[in-house]
């Protein structure tokens, strides 16, 4: 696996280097499906392409949660449509630590689709920024790159459905914010709570100054450890932050439980805890 993350000045060197990294812009807002294509279309780093968290990352809401995955074939057509091919090298970014769709995106890549060359954007669109990294703010419409023809080797494995949660005896990392797995507060779902012997471990508790990921060795001090992890969150996107931070820690990668708490409580005889 390539090291997940690249620095601001690392990227911009990229930039200029014989192959440059394709760059998907994947800022996104829970509850706004057009805000992540409207933050792109105001100003984005040259050369990046919108990745929309609701079109591309994620199939129609449903019985499988919010943010289900897309079929195989709808996400090789997106793949195809931005050009994209195991030789092209990806960096992905968001401006909130790769917590909401950044790292959906590496993991939809790098775990799923089994892409070799992806990384985060360390700190975002922040971090660019105080690098004196250049945003560009035209506003012209998105010209797409020619198309591929990859056709990605889905990695199945990486992920489990809530039947397989249910019976596997892996412990449940879950990435929501301590209230809403306490269920003290709950401003999405229909139901408050957590899945039963799961361990909180939320998403911003991978970050620290400046929106930056800790280093490994933090990390991998601080992130729960058993022999089999099944990481969830709402639904199904910042719990890839927590797939990522293990990666950054060298720690063996949990599996996505896609449908995650949206999925989970669908069904009224699945059992709800509260508190810690």
């Amino acid at each position: 696996m390539t090291q997940p993350l690249i620095s601001a000045a690392a990227l911009a060197d990229a930039l200029e280097g014989a192959h440059p990294p394709r760059l998907l812009d994947c800022r996104a807002r829970l509850g706004e499906p057009d805000a992540g294509r409207g933050l792109w279309w105001g100003a984005h780093l040259p050369g990046s392409y919108h990745f929309d968290l609701d079109r591309d990352l994620a199939g129609p809401p449903g019985a499988g949660g919010r943010h289900p995955l897309p079929t195989p074939e709808a996400f090789t057509a997106v793949l195809q449509r931005l050009g994209i091919t195991p030789e092209q090298p990806v960096v992905v970014y968001d401006d909130m630590g790769g917590q909401l769709a950044a790292a959906r995106a590496w993991w939809m890549l790098d775990c799923w689709a089994g892409h070799p060359d992806v990384r985060l954007l360390d700190g975002g669109l922040k971090a660019w920024l105080a690098a004196g990294g250049e945003l560009y703010e035209d506003g012209d419409p998105e010209l797409l790159p020619p198309s591929s023809d990859w056709q990605p080797a889905y990695r199945d494995a990486a992920w489990v459905g809530v039947d397989e949660v249910a019976a596997s005896g892996a412990m449940l990392l879950d990435a929501r914010s301590r209230e809403r797995f306490r269920g003290e507060a709950e401003p999405v779902d229909p139901v408050a709570g957590h899945i039963p012997g799961a361990v909180c471990r939320p998403s911003a508790d991978n970050l620290g100054e400046g929106g930056h990921f800790k280093s490994a060795r933090v990390l991998a001090s601080e992130l729960p450890e058993a022999d089999s992890m099944i990481a969830y969150c709402g639904s199904g996107v910042t719990a890839c932050h927590n797939v990522l931070a293990c990666a950054i820690a060298g720690r063996p990668l949990p599996r996505l439980f896609v449908g995650s708490w949206s999925e989970w409580i669908r069904e009224p005889s699945r059992p709800v805890a509260t508190g810690d």
